[in-house]
């Protein structure tokens, strides 16, 4: 689920241009600081009914908002015998609760407070006894009980009466986390898994969307028409999903599988421009994972008014109405990173699924952390590294930094989706994945996936593979990471002394101590000599550590960190010279970022740190290139004129549309004294909405 996570252009260019058996290990600081549900025990749900299947037909009251539904639910005792069932069933009418016994229906006793229905059973029944409840109900999403917040309804009718015009007529559903009990009577919570049936009754005219695959489609003769799909893996009930409106609906395929996009008939022309990667996604995961997409198909739909960015419902997902772009818009932002996030979640939060809320990140980091994988995959690690490092700094400057990754004091269960779970899980993935090796860290997932498939999962069932398949005892970075809050924050310093031909590192840990851990961390140095780097491996694991390495003449750059891999606050020393050879010469983005970062507050004093600007303006990542131009003002005169060319040149030809935006509001704010209609007028065809607003300001 993407509950913020969409892109905030604004603040991205304000960081730029601102320079054996489960054992549970919790250290202290991970029970006391997480406030407000300090001192709050959040486990996983008791498990008392185990839904085998749930079948619904479904038909729906547009006047009202109502679903008129009938459930028939299989179920059996989950390990204790039990006389009595409790589902939720949030804002309902309950009109009979009957259990099947053969052709008929045996009335049952019931409670129901609007909130939980309470169901006497006719005997006491074993584990191996399963029975089936019949359930004829109304459900009133809008007036479902804690569902005052439009975020809590589960069920939305999107203009019901067709009376709004720039509007269409549709509805959807939120399951997660707890809402999907306010449109059929359910067991809440991650734990619980079913198969399913939905037979959907709507006027002829509707498209819809569930999970699984269409069995078939019957006319009724009076307008309308039922569909029928089914589900026949088990997936957890927040997962369940209906939708219906007036759709187009693009076919596409991986390999025997159908892959559909459900958008605004206006926008089927550019459907695949937008989704079309995701065959290529799913054959890329695929592999990667070595687990095949697990589930029987994969739609993907665009809805309005939807309430969050977008929802991995199992083989169903759905997305904001922002998905509805044309090919300009998609010059500009092409959400590419939600669709590889939500395809991710088909493995780790749909295959296998936190068992608990506490446990969400084993659901978001995961699929926080495919969106990277899909950019290493598709556009080289220099890309990756990008957003990699806009999670980092949406973590930084978040204000849940107290919070643990796996917390089990939240007050609330809407309090896990944060930046936490999302951006600085998937950071810590990535260091994982360096501390034990590519090799290691995918057999891993490899063994998770295949041994949970189906089921749920905790932090400690991940913990324990990763050191069945490493052979190594990984505590201590599932401890400081997974289960205690906050971040290394580090200051470094390195000299070289010349008579004994030695570099030292030295390196202190400066976070609270008193809240935060004292961190263990492996990480590489490198030391460059005659344009020559040679790499050290490091542990820090000290408050104040030093490290000393024999080098035969002065470095030109010691690069700590130099796979760029911790998280956390990094200050560093280091001379001009130094930061312009890092630019020049260190290989990853980051090196190049971190470097343009800090001679960007060298410009007014420093030519060489204008120097370094001028070649940012040609710099292979776009980010360098448009905080590059953004930075022009500090120029001088004469460098001005030098760069004229280049970003004349810019303003029509960059390959991204941002940075053409930018060199166009430079040049018509800075170069007031130059010509600049021919490059204006060649970029009227520029489709991009951001060039555009910036022509319109500039030619105003």
């Amino acid at each position: 689920m993407r509950l913020y996570k969409l892109c905030s252009f604004s603040i991205f260019l304000l960081f730029l241009t601102a320079c054996s058996s489960k054992r549970v290990v919790l250290d202290p600081i991970t029970v006391k600081g997480n406030a407000p549900g300090a001192n709050i025990y959040r486990g996983s749900y008791s498990k008392i009914t185990d839904i085998v299947h749930t079948k619904l037909d479904l038909k729906f009251d547009f006047d009202s908002c109502f679903v008129i539904g009938k459930a028939w639910i299989n179920a059996k005792p989950y390990f204790y015998p039990i006389n009595q069932v409790v589902l939720d069933a949030r804002g309902f009418q309950i009109h009979q609760v009957s259990l099947v016994n053969k052709d008929d229906l045996l009335p049952l006793k019931y409670v129901y407070d609007g909130k939980s229905l309470k169901i006497d059973l006719n005997k006491t029944y074993s584990p191996e006894q399963k029975f089936t409840l019949y359930i004829d109900y109304t459900a009133m999403p809008s007036k479902a009980k804690g569902a005052a917040a439009a975020g809590e309804r589960g069920f939305y009718f999107i203009n019901p009466t067709g009376k709004e015009d720039d509007k269409p007529q549709q509805f959807w559903t939120q399951g997660e986390t707890e809402s999907n009990s306010a449109w059929f009577p359910t067991i809440n919570g991650p734990q619980e898994k079913m198969t399913q049936e939905i037979n959907l009754t709507v006027p002829k005219k509707m498209v819809t969307l569930s999970n699984g695959e269409l069995d078939f489609s019957t006319d009724n003769g009076d307008g309308t028409r039922t569909d029928s799909w089914r589900q026949e893996q088990p997936h957890s009930t927040y997962l369940t999903m209906v939708a219906g409106g007036n759709f187009s609906v693009i076919k596409d395929k991986w390999q025997d599988k159908e892959v559909n996009y459900y958008v605004d008939p206006p926008f089927a022309k550019y459907a695949k421009l937008v989704f079309g990667k995701t065959p290529e996604m799913m054959t890329f995961f695929s592999k990667k994972l070595g687990v095949e997409y697990p589930w029987e198909k994969y739609s993907q739909i665009v809805v309005h008014d939807f309430t969050d960015g977008a929802m991995e419902n199992t083989s169903a997902t759905v997305f904001f109405e922002g998905m509805n772009m044309t090919d300009a818009q998609y010059q500009d932002e092409n959400y590419e990173s939600i669709i590889s996030h939500e395809l991710f979640h088909h493995w780790f939060g749909d295959l296998v699924t936190a068992e608990s809320w506490a446990n969400l990140p084993l659901n978001e980091s995961f699929a926080t952390y495919g969106e990277y994988l899909w950019n290493e995959f598709k556009y080289g690690r220099d890309y990756a590294d990008l957003y990699g490092w806009k999670d980092l700094q949406t973590y930084l400057t978040s204000d849940h930094k107290d919070r643990t990754l796996i917390r089990f004091d939240y007050a609330d269960k809407e309090q896990m989706f944060d930046e936490v779970s999302y951006q600085k899980g998937g950071r810590v993935l990535h260091m994982l994945r360096k501390v034990v090796g590519d090799e290691a860290f995918f057999k891993a997932l490899n063994v998770y996936l295949k041994r949970y498939s189906y089921k749920t999962a905790e932090v400690h069932d991940l913990r324990l593979i990763f050191e069945e398949v490493t052979g190594q005892d990984l505590n201590w970075f599932f401890n400081q990471w997974f289960l205690s809050p906050g971040h290394p924050v580090l200051a470094i310093e390195n000299s070289y002394d010349a008579n004994t031909k030695q570099v030292t590192v030295t390196i202190r840990q400066q976070q609270d101590l008193n809240k935060y851990p004292l961190y263990r961390l492996p990480f590489s140095v490198d030391i460059y000599v005659d344009g020559k780097a040679e790499r050290k491996a490091i542990l820090l694991e000290r408050q104040n550590q030093s490290f000393v390495f024999d080098v035969e003449s002065q470095p030109s750059l010691v690069n700590v960190d130099a796979e760029k891999i911790l998280l956390g606050e990094k200050m560093e020393k280091k001379s001009l010279l130094q930061y312009v050879f890092q630019y020049e010469n260190a290989p990853l983005f980051l090196d190049r970022l971190e470097a343009f970062q800090a001679l960007s507050q060298k410009l007014l004093q420093e030519k060489q740190a204008r120097e370094v600007l001028i070649k940012a303006l040609s710099d292979k990542n776009w980010q360098i290139r448009l905080a590059a131009v953004n930075a022009i003002d500090q120029l001088k005169d004469e460098e001005k004129a030098q760069v004229y060319e280049s970003i004349k040149s810019m303003a029509v030809s960059d390959t991204r549309s941002y940075v053409r935006a930018a060199a166009i509001s430079v040049l018509s704010k800075t170069f007031t004294n130059r010509d600049n209609q021919e490059t204006f007028q060649k970029a009227f065809s520029d489709k991009a909405p951001s060039v555009q607003k910036a022509l319109a300001a500039a030619v105003k």
